[in-house]
């Protein structure tokens, strides 16, 4: 049962660097894209701050627990959305090849990140049932193995519809 636990823990742990590599990754293009749409763009700044203030955000909370990080990157997604909207509304930069190979990478990142957390979901599952269920549960108590936490998203932050804004 130990070596059981360990090895979940392992996974568990495993599993979270794979968020982290991809959520550094779109940290990464972030900025790349703000430049990239900055030119064209330029009565929407308030919707580019939001972005780079959520991706600072996001950043800030890299040592905080899945929840606080999960939080952040919810507003860090919602932005982005909220950026993509505004997007449709500037023809020549959707026909910009620069921004049309950051965006395509950010969505495969995106892609990437979901299947990442479902991933590590999926063993903090597996790695819960272990530390809570008998006999089990009575090594993990011993020993110190404690639950660890999902890494969810707020629903609120992936069904928000993106708002909008037109103001200088």
């Amino acid at each position: 049962a130990y070596n059981g636990l360990v090895r979940l823990r392992n996974q568990v742990k495993t599993a979270w660097a794979q968020i982290d590599v991809q959520l550094k990754r779109r940290y990464d293009l972030i900025p790349n894209l703000v430049e990239t749409v900055k030119g064209y763009m330029k009565h929407e700044r308030g919707t580019l701050e939001a972005v780079t203030n959520a991706r600072n955000l996001a950043q800030q909370a890299a040592s905080s627990g899945a929840g606080v990080r999960a939080k952040a990157e919810g507003e860090l997604s919602s932005a982005l959305s909220r950026l993509m909207v505004v997007v449709e509304n500037y023809p020549d930069l959707k026909a910009n090849q620069n921004f049309l190979a950051l965006q395509e990478e950010l969505t495969s990142t995106e892609n990437k990140l979901s299947f990442s957390r479902q991933f590590y979901n999926d063993s903090v599952l597996k790695y819960n049932n272990q530390t809570q269920m008998f006999p089990s549960n009575i090594i993990a108590g011993m020993t110190g193995f404690k639950a660890s936490e999902f890494f969810e998203v707020s629903v609120a932050a992936e069904k928000e519809a993106p708002k909008v804004s037109f103001a200088q």
